[in-house]
């Protein structure tokens, strides 16, 4: 199985509609291959907000 995981901040908090919120960190210039962006829609009552440091864990599913 693969698995990658990786430690952000979260730069802000989307309001997308009634039922889901979206969850994003990017770095302003892409320059930085250290920096891993990420843009993932969650569903509302979530309690993350802008500042808040995340781990971000993907993993394949055979």
């Amino acid at each position: 199985m693969a698995k990658l995981e990786f430690e952000s901040t979260l730069d802000f908090v989307a309001d997308i509609n009634e039922k889901k919120d979206c969850l994003m960190s990017q770095d302003p210039t892409q320059d930085n291959p250290g920096v891993l962006w990420f843009n993932i829609d969650v569903p509302k009552g979530h309690q993350f907000k802008a500042g808040d440091r995340v781990r971000v864990t993907v993993e394949k599913i055979e």
